[in-house]
């Protein structure tokens, strides 16, 4: 869908303005309701219409108005108009009207500062995203008939120039979210690197590791997942260096398994399809370099992701297996389908090893214990340090990105203590997000690390906010722009 702004109203196209809780009328809803003489709010209390937060009503113009059609768009209270509560509101416009057979509307936004048309802006575009890249003719007939919302606003150039950032925001998500959303067949680990590898455009610098140059680093924890695929793994590593010089850059860290049978301990038939998303850790990761990126952030970012498949070939990993990770410790792997843990072992190590980050945070849908503890709504997070834990849940916050901070108590290291190596990959069924995020904080030393399990945020099959619809939610990338927005650019 486009999503325009101007200055003019186009000829023959809905007119959408703002009502407020108890018909209180935003500036472009009084003007319209003096140019219909009452015609507006007269039609709106007979459809019963309120003002209510996030409802959108259509109404019939006026017989002397040329306007196809006129549609209020409820506010809530009007005072409390911004941020947050702006995006939702703006995002119900999407979903009131995409099955109303309105194909454009013009949304009056007079008497809105800059920043808030672009809020609008931002808020529609993520609202109207679809992933319908393979879709026939058939289905694409079928799709919402609205194509055009125009924003109308006095200033179009300083409403541009507001959007900007968060134009490079969104590209960021939007990727996310199609990374997610890919299949399996498309999206692996060598495809998966070369699209990485495409944004150097933006003036990020990219690596590609093989998997000849990770044996020579030692990273068999992250190998020893993927040697059962005929796909090779991949290590990608994406710097942006904006704010020069000798800052030590921030660091994420994302498990980027773009396909999990869950190899020899292979899982139920029943939902592996899904497994095409076991990668949405990275997929944040990368979106969130490429908003950093698009945006010019002043701040010098690595991104790290590994990019393995987990496979039940007859060479793949049994359990059983003990491999020697970068590191040096040793990991007896018991349960194969425990393998984002050894991907991020050694991504981990390798990260606070070459570049002696400020801090790492990893993101990983990696346990289906998380969804047992918060439900499909929050995302855990483990840390060793209070001020980083602090300042990722206010980043969280302020984006709308539910996150819960989760303990890491050390009474539970001894379930995943081996009989006869280092540490096992699993500590059993109880606490086991727990025992996941405390097997990767070996892997960290004294550097400042978080953990963020997305296994229940990466994908929603039930539409929770209006700029979050069905499918690939691109959970993460506000986050962690957000944290380096506000704490860490120069």
């Amino acid at each position: 869908m486009q999503i325009e702004l101007s200055a003019t109203f186009p000829a023959d196209t809905a007119l959408a303005v703002v009502v407020g809780e108890g018909l209180s009328l935003s500036a472009a809803a009084k003007a319209l309701e003096t140019a219909t003489g009452g015609h507006f709010t007269g039609a709106l209390k007979k459809a019963g219409f309120t003002g209510a937060k996030g409802k959108v009503q259509t109404v019939s113009a006026a017989p002397d108005q040329a306007y196809a059609a006129l549609v209020a768009l409820g506010a809530g209270p009007l005072n409390e108009l911004k941020g947050q509560t702006l995006e939702s509101v703006a995002g119900s416009l999407w979903h009131g009207l995409k099955a109303s057979g309105l194909t454009s509307v013009a949304l009056d936004l007079s008497g809105f500062a800059a920043q808030e048309v672009a809020t609008v802006r931002f808020a529609l575009t993520l609202a109207s995203y679809r992933f319908d890249k393979y879709f026939g003719q058939a289905k694409l007939d079928k799709l919402p008939a609205l194509k055009t919302i125009m924003l109308v606003t006095p200033d179009v150039a300083a409403a541009e120039a507001a959007y900007q950032p968060l134009k490079a925001v969104a590209e960021g998500i939007i990727l996310a979210r199609n990374l997610v959303s890919e299949p399996p067949n498309v999206l692996y680990p060598e495809s998966y690197a070369e699209l990485i590898k495409g944004y150097e455009k933006l003036g990020l610098i990219v690596e590609v590791l093989g998997e000849a140059e990770m044996k020579a680093l030692g990273m068999n924890a992250l190998l020893g997942v993927g040697q059962g695929s005929r796909k090779e793994s991949k290590l990608v590593v994406m710097q942006w260096n904006g704010a020069g010089g000798a800052q030590q850059p921030v660091a994420f860290v994302g498990k980027g398994v773009t396909f999990d049978t869950g190899g020899i301990s292979i899982k139920p038939a029943e939902g592996m399809e899904d497994m095409k998303w076991d990668m949405g850790g990275s997929a944040a990761v990368v979106g969130a370099m490429v908003a950093l990126a698009g945006r010019k952030a002043k701040v010098n970012a690595v991104g790290i992701v590994g990019l393995v498949e987990n496979m039940p070939d007859g060479n793949a990993q049994r359990p059983g297996d003990v491999v020697k990770a970068m590191s040096g410790t040793t990991i007896e792997v018991i349960n194969t389908d425990a393998e984002g843990r050894l991907v991020l072992a050694d991504a981990l190590w390798y990260c606070q090893d070459r570049f002696k980050p400020q801090f790492m945070i990893d993101l990983a849908t990696l346990t289906g214990a998380m969804i047992i503890s918060l439900g499909m709504d929050y995302a855990g997070v483990f840390s060793n340090n209070d001020d980083l834990a602090d300042k990722l849940a206010s980043a969280s916050k302020s984006v709308s990105e539910n996150t819960w901070r989760m303990p890491l108590p050390p009474q539970y290291e001894k379930q995943i203590d081996s009989k006869i190596a280092d540490i096992r990959n699993i500590g059993g069924r109880p606490a086991g997000s727990i025992t996941a995020a405390l097997f990767l904080q070996r892997f960290v030393n004294d550097v400042p690390w978080a953990h963020i399990d997305i296994a229940p945020t990466a994908w929603t099959n039930e539409q929770r906010l209006t700029t979050v619809p069905e499918g690939g939610t691109g959970f993460g990338v506000r986050t962690l722009n957000a944290l380096v927005e506000t704490y860490y650019e120069q």
